[in-house]
Order: C-alpha cells, then sequence, then structure tokens
C-alpha cells in the first residue's frame, strides 16, 4: 500500500484541493494510472479541477521523487506512487496492465564486476513482460 500521502505531509507540501486529490487518487497499491484517468479519477471527487492542474501536479510528484513515471512500449506514460518501495513490474503485452512485483534475490547481484564497465550501479530496473489472466483467456464463446 502507498503512504503517498503521508509523506507529502511529512514533506510540508502546501496540499491544496486540486494537489490533495490527485495524491488521493494515487495513493494506494497497484495503482499506475495515466495522466488523464487521474484527471477522470480526481474531477469525480473534484469537477472544477482542471487537466492542466493535474499535469502540473504529476510533474511536481515526480520531481520531488514521490511518484515516479512508467512507460510501456509506447504507451501513455503511467505514474507510481510506490516510489519509496523497492519493487519490479509485471507488464501485460497485451493490453498494459501493469503490477508490482516483489522477485526474491538482489538483481544488483546478478550484474558481474566485469559487466559494469567502471559504473558506480546505484539501481536496478527490471519489467518482466507477458500477457495476464484477461488477455490470455481470449475472447468468451459466441
Amino acid at each position: 500500500m502507498s503512504d503517498l500521502l503521508e509523506r507529502l505531509r511529512g514533506r510540508g507540501w502546501r496540499m491544496t484541493s486540486q494537489r490533495r486529490v490527485v495524491a488521493e487518487v494515487l495513493d494506494g497499491e497497484h495503482v499506475h494510472l495515466t495522466a488523464d484517468e487521474v484527471h477522470a479519477r480526481a474531477a469525480r471527487r473534484l469537477p472544477e479541477i482542471s487537466r492542466a492542474s493535474v499535469y502540473n501536479t504529476l510533474g511536481e510528484l515526480v520531481a520531488l521523487g514521490e511518484v515516479a513515471e512508467l512507460s510501456a512500449h509506447g504507451r501513455a506514460k503511467r505514474y507510481d506512487p510506490n516510489a519509496h518501495h523497492p519493487h519490479q513490474h509485471l507488464v501485460c503485452s497485451g493490453c498494459g496492465l501493469i503490477r508490482d512485483v516483489h522477485p526474491t534475490g538482489d538483481a544488483l547481484a546478478g550484474l558481474p564486476a566485469q559487466e559494469r564497465f567502471g559504473f558506480a550501479v546505484s539501481g536496478v530496473e527490471i519489467v518482466y513482460r507477458g500477457l495476464c489472466p484477461s488477455c490470455t483467456a481470449g475472447p468468451p464463446p459466441a
């Protein structure tokens, strides 16, 4: 579960009604919404919120390091509020569904020193791809 709202309060981030509703929409487990999805959900809670306010707030949250921006093979960017919790992503190649996963082992240990080419490696991003159960099931029989 994301603790985005608590982290933002702890930072003393000015919580306007627009910022609050965007953070509330993003807060949760396995949340990977596009900016348009964030806007649609935010507008249900705060009808006067503009698309520009949503984009600006998302940009601020990414710049603060509180939300990660994800790109998945030519699809719209998605926003992950679990930026402070180590995890990887499982992405459906069919519909684009993204799930947080927590593989065992140290992914960094899998990169031998000679393959680091002198880099001081500080992190690893692994994306697992496949088809989700909905996409592998195919259409219902006619």
